[in-house]
Order: C-alpha cells, then structure tokens, then sequence
C-alpha cells in the first residue's frame, strides 16, 4: 500500500538561477491571483475580523497606557503590570490578527507559512518585550524602596538595562533562528566562550560594579550616614559604580573600592536606635561599704538629671588596687553626636563633683613596699606596723 508521506530528511533543493526567478515569481502571482478570485469573500470576512481584532487589542493597550500614567506609585505591582501591557507593539497586534484569521481564508501554503513565520517572530520578540519590562520594573521597584543618590542609582539602572536587554533579546534571536531550522549550537558556544572571556578580562571592574548594585539593593547604608569599618569611622559622601567616597573624622577624603568595602565588616551608627555610653572606673578600698551601696542611686540621679537613661550601675569586681565599679546609660540617637557628647562631659563633670562632695575617692595604681630582716621582722623604714582599723577597734 503506498502513502504520500513526507521524508523524515528531505532532499535539500537546489538554488534558483538568474534566469528561474522570473518564472518564479509569475508562479506565485498566478496562485495568489487565483485565489483572491475564488475566495474574495473569505478575504472579506477574514479582513473584517482582523480589523476588528487589532482595534480590541489596541482599545486595551490605550486602557493599560492610561492606568500606567495615572499610576501613583511607579514602584507598585499595578503600575509595573499596566506599563509591561502598555508596551505591546503594534506590529505584534497586526500579526496576532493575521494569524486568527489565517486559516479561514483558505490562504495558499506559501502565504500561510509566510504569516506563521513572521507571526513566530512578533510573538517571541513580544514576550522579551514584556520579559525586559517586567524584570526591570521589578528592580526598580527594589531598588526606589528607599533613599539613594539620584545618579548612582540612574548609573545603575543604565548598566541592568543594558545587560538584562542583552541577555533576552539574545535568547529572543537564538529562540527565532532555532524555529527557522538553523543550527544555533554553535552560536551559543560562541556566545558563551566571549562571556566568560570578557568576564576574565575585566573580573575587578564588574566586581565593584556589582558590588554597587548590591548597595543600592541591600541598602547597609547610603549617602549621609556614618559608617565605622577596621579602624576607620567616616562619613558617606558618595557611592559611586566603582568607588565610594567617604570622609574621615579627622578631616580627610577616602577612596575604597566597593567590592573592598563590602568584604569589610561595616557598622552602620547611622542606624543605631540609642547610643550607650559605659564610664569604668574605681573606688579606693577604704571606700565604706554604706557608701558603695548607695552609689548606683546616686549615678542613677546623676543620669536622669542629665536627660539620659539610665541603663545599669553598681559593682563589678575587685581590681589591684581599686573597688571597680561600671555606670552604663543611653541616649536618643536622633541627636546630632555633637550634643551627645555635650551630655556625656556634663555627666562625667558631674560625678567628679559629685564624688568629691560626698567623699567619694576615685583609686589609681598604688604599690606598698615592706623591707623585712632576714628573720621576717619589719626593719626600716618602718619602725613598726602600723594598727589596723580593726585592731584599733576591738582594744576599745
């Protein structure tokens, strides 16, 4: 039993010559001119529909493109969705039209090959369309989630658009000439060898690159705030694609490469809800033990008179030569540091006075010398050993 059945590896044809183009094409146009004769009416027909989808689509592009303006919030879900819809061309409308009706006009075979490989075409350029926006509409919504250098954050944006509409309309073509028959293997071989060279290439600029996107994204600080890393304490001045410029306490500029900076562990003061101060210090020995019991009353005083809050005081242990004792206490941190530090000399005045007016000793380092003979007995320069408090006591 013989069946037409296509060959699984069809016989490639042999290209035109000059001379068979002419004949061609009075070919195709004889089988075009017949079927416009007997099929008018579903061309009609096939037109009107057409026509009549291509105006919905565009009818809900126009809905879309007003709700993405009148959007409030650009970063939202909705204003990103109504502007990924509002950017449908209009050449991918025209095709999606064509290709409702293509069948109902009883096209010839070349023509409806035609119309399904260029309808192929718009849809796959269409999707990466869609794909970039709503990536990108995406990080922008991340990254506008807070408070960055308006040209740091457009610098940024440049550079992931670029390489976001890179990367899909790559896939886009590489989609469209695997559908068209052509061997993409070699292509994305190819592509992939260049990347990974490039990427060797300029490994240190790509990572100060990226390391700025994940400030922006991340957020552990930003223009303003003062940040303390190893030794350092500085003031963000700028956050750059390469480099972020701080400046010092004590004055100077510094220059440190992002990636450099972020491979650091950073403190951010900026961000701290309080700032707590801790004062050490010592009591003499002969400190009497009612007095140090009231002390962590009296730094509590102190504290509170200062329009601190008081956090802890009170004993802490037995030094060499002193009774340790730690006052610890916080301050709101929307003050500007230099009025912290006001209220951190007042305080600290105040319990010098404090201490002094109420008999408190503040110990340092003290060392006691006993000479002895050779038999243990105190010799000179002490004649004989002092009373202690106690003995003096238990005589009386």
């Amino acid at each position: 039993m013989l069946t037409n059945s296509t060959p699984a590896n069809p016989i490639p044809l042999p290209p035109l010559s000059p001379a068979e183009i002419g004949p061609r094409l009075a070919a195709y146009q004889d089988i075009i001119t017949k079927w416009i004769a007997s099929h008018w009416f579903e061309m009609l027909a096939a037109v009107g529909v057409a026509i009549a989808v291509f105006l919905l689509l565009s009818w809900l592009r126009r809905i879309a493109e007003r709700q993405a303006d009148a959007a409030s919030d650009r970063y939202s879900l909705k204003a990103i969705v109504t502007r990924t819809l509002a950017r449908t061309s209009k050449f991918f409308r025209i095709m999606v039209a064509a290709e409702l009706v293509n069948g109902f006009a009883g096209a010839p075979a070349p023509v409806a090959k035609l119309i399904d490989v260029v309808f192929t075409v718009a849809v796959v350029f269409q999707i990466a369309v869609w794909a970039r926006e709503i990536i990108l509409g995406l990080i922008e919504r991340r990254a506008g989630q807070g408070d960055h250098e308006h040209d740091t954050l457009a610098s940024a944006m440049v550079l992931i658009r670029l390489l976001v509409s890179f990367a899909i309309f790559a896939i886009a073509a590489i989609v469209i000439l695997d559908n068209l028959g052509i061997n993409v293997t070699g292509l994305i071989a190819g592509l992939g060898v260049g990347g990974i060279a490039i990427g060797l290439a300029a490994q240190g600029i790509f990572s100060d690159l990226f390391a700025a996107i994940s400030v922006i994204f991340d957020k552990p600080f930003k223009r303003g705030d003062v940040i303390r890393y190893d030794t350092t304490t500085a003031t963000v001045e700028k956050i750059g694609m390469k480099s972020t410029r701080l400046r010092a306490l004590t004055g100077e500029e510094i220059i440190i490469g992002n990636s450099a900076l972020l491979e650091k562990e950073i403190t951010n003061i900026t961000g701290l809800h309080y700032r707590r101060t801790a004062y050490i210090f010592g009591l003499v020995y002969h400190t009497a033990p009612q007095k140090a019991r009231a002390l962590p009353d009296l730094l509590r005083e102190i504290v509170e008179g200062e329009g601190a809050a008081f956090e802890r005081a009170g004993f802490t242990g037995f030094g060499d030569s002193a009774l340790q004792f730690e006052l610890v206490f916080d301050m709101d941190a929307s003050h500007e540091f230099a009025e912290v530090f006001a209220v951190r000399h007042r305080i600290g005045l105040a319990i010098t006075e404090t201490f002094a007016a109420q008999g408190y000793e503040f110990a340092y380092p003290t060392q006691t010398t006993f000479t002895s003979a050779p038999d243990g007995t105190l010799v000179m320069p002490y004649a004989a050993l002092p009373a202690s408090p106690v003995a003096k006591r238990s005589k009386t």
